[in-house]
């Protein structure tokens, strides 16, 4: 069971970081065999293998290993609850309601935004797509130059690599409801 986990939190990594497996070959001086080894669940790399391929990503071993250890299958978050993962000047706060999962197709996350809080002057660009539906308040999205303003009950999908950026224009906070595929790295 820990040689498929470790594999699929390493392939999930590399995708994440647009690596090819031939990408991390040459940045890890680890073979594509092993690699592909470990991705399939096939193999156990070795504490030196797990450091090179880790020091890729800037990560520690502990990335790989102890998320495998300790992650649950089953994630309860009453109200209220959740893993502060974000603060901005009290400005921006997320709460992750996924975050304990073991190896993760997604992540759902609870974000309170402050009125007139933005993404920052840049459009924001990533892989894989994302959700957002307006709990209370609303918000504009501006995906690839067009612009939406959600409400209260509204939500947005859309893939990820679309040049996007957002902000609060209400007097009041939003909440908004996040789902991101992949999830974001820890």
């Amino acid at each position: 069971m820990m040689k498929k986990l470790i594999g699929i939190k390493l392939k999930d990594t590399r995708l994440r970081n647009d690596l090819t497996i031939q990408d991390l070959v040459a940045r890890s001086g680890v073979s594509a065999n092993s690699i592909s080894r470990i991705e399939r669940g096939l193999t156990i790399p070795s504490v030196t293998i797990l450091m090179k391929l880790a020091a890729v990503f800037g990560l520690s071993i502990s990335h790989f290993v102890e998320e495998a250890e300790t992650g649950t299958s089953v994630v309860f978050s009453p109200r209220g609850s959740g893993e502060p993962i974000f603060f901005f000047k009290n400005h921006h706060q997320i709460t992750s309601l996924t975050r304990s999962i073991r190896d993760p197709g997604f992540s759902v996350l609870c974000d309170t935004i402050e009125a007139g809080c933005d993404s920052g002057g840049n459009h924001i660009v990533s892989v894989g797509e994302e959700f957002v539906f307006v709990l209370e308040g609303s918000l504009e999205f501006v995906v690839q130059d067009q612009t939406y303003l959600l409400a209260e009950g509204d939500s947005l999908m859309f893939k990820a690599s679309l040049p996007h950026r957002w902000r609060n224009p209400a007097n009041d906070p939003s909440r908004v409801l996040w789902v991101i595929s992949p999830p974001p790295d820890r």
